[in-house]
């Protein structure tokens, strides 16, 4: 089977480069049956890939360790969980999967009828094809997933997975990551396909909208799912530490959502063509340097693959196709020319595009705070250490300010709008977020500024999105006499678009809220004890117990128990842990989290002494933490209503347009996401 894995992953080459020739080929001659073929050689590159990557499943999880990359990767004792997620553990395994979704993508595409009429999907096709021939060429010739361990020999055992990577949200992560990086590749081979057969209207991104969407939801849930790992795994007390890699996939997630937001100003109003082009660009090869980041071993992170050849292959594949993608845009500039011009500052279209800037400046500062210590180090031989307090203080305010364009623009119309019509729609919001900051100020003395103005603009939000659900229900419930639940049920769904965006705006004041409060008011205290004494961190009393331990298999789990009060009141035992493995040097945290809607306790256990009788214990409490996944999750659901199949109903244009104050609506309804 060794060999037939192997052999999967040559003919997959050979297939890819076949298809690739021959849509184009077929392409330019008008020979549908070449065409067909190199559809019939999609679907074959994805099964290959299918075959490849269920033979190295199966041998993860029947530990052959005569396989290199299952014996660095798993042992015997590994729970069948994470030996089938071990297929993302390392360089080998993670490039397999990346080019299965990207195979079985292809292959959706390739024989989609839509679009066909206009001769794009060979080219479309094509660009699949290039992007499948390059990682299976790694997979053959730099990272092969079914190389022998060397010297014939099987061993006994295997190295085993890092404890780091032995957590639910470690085998999510990189999965749904992977289904967002590589679902941006589709909507960039759309708009090279539309350049290349210069049919540059609107209606590649009418194809694309739902796997646009869809690729971005996926890259959120990989950020989310990030976070949670690195908040309960990781044991420092945070959530995003900045880290390079964490960066790399969230710049590309800045720029999605930029592209996702400009996009609905093409389709309406014909405008941003260039700019469209070139964020969908800049988008899926910032997909290709996050992947390079993770895996050349160039920068150093907890997240990061170890060193590997693969750096200089990432860099040039992502050159190349810069220079492919950019002489195409350079060359049909003209074609690109904007059906019409900006009439007013005061317009949704304007909010949109300076939602964009925000998100791309936010998108490089991310990006330069990143690779500045890479270019120093390769300039200067020095190299610098950019942490947290600067992207803190770059992209903080970018993304506050991101945030309050986020409440503007559901309020405002299309093509112009006045000072009146502005004044009207906008005084109870921002009424509703200057009481609220100066509630806050009285109810916290002393709260820092940052806080005070995160919190404030957080609300405004809130209150926009809270107003149009407000004026969408009363008045469908006045025309059609239903009551106010029903109301609201029917409103979303027969406007799943309209509505499911503003949820997703909702998730994302959630997640606001959770970032500023975590931020700002989060208690932190780190002590040596011994039994008996207590630890006192704001409302809550922590009292050593003492430590104990277990056995889990081969593995020793060392814990200290704490007795936890809130004032008065008894909260139970929390017990952080240390788990010794038989098979991994150094031992790993299990923080113990005591979590509530308001806040957090969060402990570490982080070394102990003189047999148990003291221990160092870090505690922290973390305000609203439990909103940014819920925030997440409001989010998810936002996204999946929005992209929802299906077709709006009359009606709802209808009462939609009546919800919004007179004047505010120029021309068609504002119904996008």
């Amino acid at each position: 089977m060794v060999d037939v894995g192997y052999l999967a992953i040559l003919l997959g080459l050979c297939v890819s480069v076949y298809a690739a020739v021959a849509t184009v080929t077929g392409a330019r001659q008008g020979n549908e049956r070449i065409l067909r073929s190199a559809r019939g050689g999609a679907a074959s590159a994805a099964i290959l890939a299918s075959v490849a990557g269920v033979i190295l499943v199966y041998f993860l999880v029947t530990s052959n360790f005569r396989i290199l990359y299952v014996w660095q990767y798993t042992s015997s004792d590994l729970p069948a969980f994470y030996k089938f997620s071990a297929l993302w553990a390392g360089n080998a395994g993670s490039l397999l999967l990346w080019v299965w979704v990207l195979s079985i993508y292809w292959a959706i595409v390739a024989n989609s009828r839509r679009f066909q009429e206009r001769l794009a999907i060979p080219y479309v096709s094509a660009i699949l094809a290039i992007n499948s021939v390059f990682f299976f060429f790694l997979l053959a010739f730099v990272e092969n997933p079914f190389a022998l361990v060397p010297g014939g020999v099987t061993p006994a055992e295997g190295n085993g997975l890092n404890p780091l990577l032995q957590n639910p949200g470690m085998v999510f992560h990189p999965v749904t990551l992977y289904l967002g990086y590589v679902g941006f590749a589709i909507p960039y081979a759309y708009a090279m396909g539309a350049l290349i057969t210069r049919q540059v209207d609107d209606l590649w991104i009418k194809v694309t909208r739902r796997w646009t969407i869809i690729a971005w939801l996926f890259l959120t849930l990989g950020n989310l799912y990030g976070a949670q790992w690195a908040y309960v795994e990781l044991g420092w007390g945070g959530y995003w530490g900045w880290d390079p890699v964490e960066n790399a996939s969230f710049i590309p997630w800045l720029t999605g959502t930029a592209f996702l937001h400009s996009v609905m100003v093409q389709e309406r109003k014909d405008m941003l063509k260039t700019w469209n082009m070139l964020l969908i660009i800049i988008t899926y090869a910032l997909t290709i340097f996050g992947t390079f980041l993770v895996r050349s071993g160039v920068v150093t992170s907890v997240h990061a693959f170890a060193g590997s050849a693969l750096g200089p292959y990432l860099l040039g594949f992502m050159g190349l196709m810069l220079i492919f993608s950019l002489y195409l845009l350079v060359d049909r500039l003209k074609l690109l020319q904007e059906g019409r011009e900006f009439e007013s500052y005061l317009s949704k279209e304007a909010s949109f595009l300076v939602n964009n800037l925000l998100l791309v400046g936010a998108a490089f500062a991310t990006f330069w705070g990143t690779i500045f210590p890479l270019i120093s180090e390769a300039v200067r031989g020095v190299k610098v250490t950019v942490g947290p307090p600067y992207f803190e203080q770059v992209d903080g305010p970018i993304l506050l300010a991101m945030l309050f364009v986020l409440g503007v623009c559901p309020l405002i119309a299309w093509q112009k709008a006045n000072w009146k019509n502005l004044r009207e729609s906008f005084s109870l919001p921002l009424a509703s977020a200057v009481v609220f900051a100066i509630i806050l100020v009285f109810a916290v003395p002393g709260a820092d500024w940052r806080a005070v103005s995160g919190f404030a603009v957080a609300f405004f939000v809130l209150a926009t999105i809270f107003l149009e659900f407000f004026r969408g229900v009363r008045v469908r419930a006045r025309m059609t006499g239903e009551r106010a639940l029903t109301a609201l049920g029917r409103l979303v769904w027969r406007n799943r678009r309209r509505y499911g965006g503003y949820m997703v705006h909702l998730g994302v004041v959630m997640i606001a809220f959770a970032v500023v409060g975590s931020t700002f008011f989060m208690h932190e205290v780190t002590r040596t004890v011994n039994a008996g004494e207590v630890i006192t961190v704001g409302d809550y009393a922590l009292t050593y117990q003492g430590m104990d331990y277990r056995q889990e298999g081969r593995n020793t789990v060392y814990f200290a128990n704490l007795a936890v009060k809130k004032g008065t009141r008894d909260l139970g035992v929390v017990r952080p842990e240390k788990v010794e493995y038989a098979n991994w040097p150094e031992m790993s945290s299990e923080v113990a989290i005591m979590g509530s809607l308001k806040e957090d306790l969060y402990v570490i256990l982080s070394g102990w002494g003189n047999y148990g009788r003291e221990a160092t214990i870090e505690v922290h409490v973390n305000p609203l933490v439990s909103w940014l996944w819920i925030g997440g999750y409001v989010l998810v659901l936002g996204t999946i209503l929005a992209v929802w199949p299906g077709r709006d109903r009359t009606l709802g244009v209808r009462y939609a347009s009546a919800s919004t104050p007179r004047g505010w609506i120029s021309e068609e309804n504002d119904r996008g996401v």
